[in-house]
């Protein structure tokens, strides 16, 4: 039997092919109420730079920003990428939010950059990140968020005594080890790298040491998401992400494009496969095959929460998406 699972929400905030950043915006906020009511757990909001198709790259203003605009929902970001950011600032927003939205706010963590490493010296100056700077970084912010301590000669304004619950995010081992090993939650980005998904989930729990913020082992997995009344518009829909991929791997990252009848036939077998490979863990159809795609990757990896990532061009159509996932669990 399938154990319960928690839903929330990640969203890059895709700005649609002829719309505007505004109504991208816009869209996020509609998005956020709507799987706010829905009973959704969290949802975040990616920082990535220097691409047109995303407007989600002032990610802490983008959490205020819908934080107030939601009621019950935890806000945060998956992730702040710490390799683009001096931690004292990060506490001192993310400090900001937590008194701002008290019990609310989440601080999810990345060691890559989000962008390209020109833009990434636009963001940090001369610069050079190393390996050991991300742990060494995230302890900083631990300190930063945690309470004062005696003698401490940088305190974060706001910042200091929130607690701001951190959460390590990656792709491969490395994060998921660091996450073990300091009793923090951890998040595995399958939604678009799922080859260690298993490996990184059983290396975390093997690992994992209890810690003040986390007594247990908490995982969290990200899922594409495509769900319509039935499997052929889940398909049809899913053509945006399709299309957005093959973008993506092509160093085209333009708008999130509308959908288009039979797109993945009309590609290569290697096109093909490489979609496949980078929507390994989606979850595309009706109600039966959403219920059955969900409950079969909590199965496999064990996770407590399932974090959809969910780019349809209609935004109604969206909305309906995730409501039928709302349901997957009940069916």
């Amino acid at each position: 039997m399938t154990k319960p699972y928690k839903l929330s929400m990640l969203d890059l905030v895709a700005v649609r092919e002829g719309g505007t950043v505004a109504e991208a915006l816009a869209i996020a906020v509609r998005t956020a109420r709507h799987v706010d009511a829905l009973g959704f757990e969290r949802y975040w909001l990616a920082e990535h730079h220097n691409m047109p198709g995303i407007a989600s790259s002032a990610t802490a203003v983008l959490v205020g920003h819908i934080a107030g605009a939601t009621s019950r929902i935890r806000v945060g970001s998956g992730g702040i990428m710490l390799p683009n950011h001096a931690p004292l600032v990060v506490a001192e927003a993310f400090g900001t939010l937590a008194e701002l939205y008290p019990q609310r706010i989440d601080l999810g963590l990345g060691r890559a950059p989000g962008t390209d490493q020109q833009t990434m010296r636009a963001l940090r100056r001369d610069r050079l990140e190393r390996e050991a700077d991300f742990p060494r970084e995230v302890a900083e912010l631990q300190q930063l968020l945690g309470p004062v301590q005696p003698g401490q000669a940088i305190v974060a304004t706001p910042g200091a005594g929130t607690q701001v619950p951190i959460w390590l995010l990656g792709s491969s081992l490395f994060s998921a080890r660091l996450a073990a090993e300091r009793g923090l939650p951890y998040a595995f980005a399958s939604h678009f790298a799922p080859a260690l998904l298993l490996q990184a989930v059983e290396l975390y729990r093997r690992n994992f040491q209890p810690s003040p913020a986390l007594a247990h082992p908490y995982v969290m997995i990200g899922v594409p998401l495509i769900a319509a009344p039935d499997d052929a518009e889940a398909e049809y829909l899913a053509s945006s992400t399709y299309l957005r991929v093959l973008g993506i791997l092509r160093g085209d990252r333009r708008g999130l494009p509308p959908p288009q009848a039979n797109f993945l036939a009309g590609l290569q077998p290697h096109e093909q496969s490489a979609i496949r490979d980078f929507l390994g863990a989606a979850v595309i159809g009706g109600p039966q095959k959403v219920a059955a795609g969900l409950a079969e990757l909590q199965q496999a990896c064990g996770a407590d929460e399932l974090m959809l990532v969910c780019d349809i061009f209609d935004p109604a159509l969206r909305l309906r998406s995730l409501e039928i996932a709302a349901t997957a669990q009940v069916r």
